[in-house]
């Protein structure tokens, strides 16, 4: 590729009835300075043209970061929610199982009440059973009594 001092060090020969010098010169100044501005601004759209690349590749690599952190943090998150439904229906079991206990301990309690409620109340017919014949035996007595005071 031509640079813009190729064309400012071309040198052409001179011949009888050729170009004007002078002309010649001035149209490769002319060719030069455009040139230069050309070569200058396809300089910078080659520059421009691999930072965009670059930023485009970085760009796909932060794209691919990002997708893997949300494949990561879909996974993460399936297995949050599966750890905890496990752990409800632990809690679950374990809740029906303390009810389940808590019942039985309730209809044993119940049970033992009722006994020692039937239980206390044989005891207390005995007790009204005895005090019953004590005091019949009592009434007795004082009527043997009265009759032994009667006889005098």
């Amino acid at each position: 590729m031509l640079t813009p001092l190729d064309i400012e060090k071309k040198k052409f020969s001179k011949k009888i009835n050729g170009y004007s010098v002078e002309e010649v010169d001035d149209f490769l100044d002319e060719l030069t300075l455009e040139y230069e501005r050309l070569y200058r601004e396809n300089a910078e759209y080659k520059e421009q043209l691999e930072q965009g690349q670059s930023d485009i590749a970085q760009y796909k690599n932060v794209e691919k970061t990002l997708r893997d952190t949300l494949v990561m943090a879909q996974t993460t998150a399936e297995d949050v929610k599966n750890a905890a439904q496990k752990q409800a229906e632990q809690i679950i079991r374990d809740a029906q199982s303390e009810a389940k206990r808590s019942v039985e301990d309730l209809n044993r309690e119940q049970y033992e009440v009722t006994k020692k409620t039937e239980d206390l109340k044989k005891q207390f017919e005995v007790y009204k059973a005895k005090m019953q014949a004590l005091l019949i035996a009592q009434l007795e007595l004082l009527e043997g009594d009265n009759k032994n005071s009667d006889e005098f």
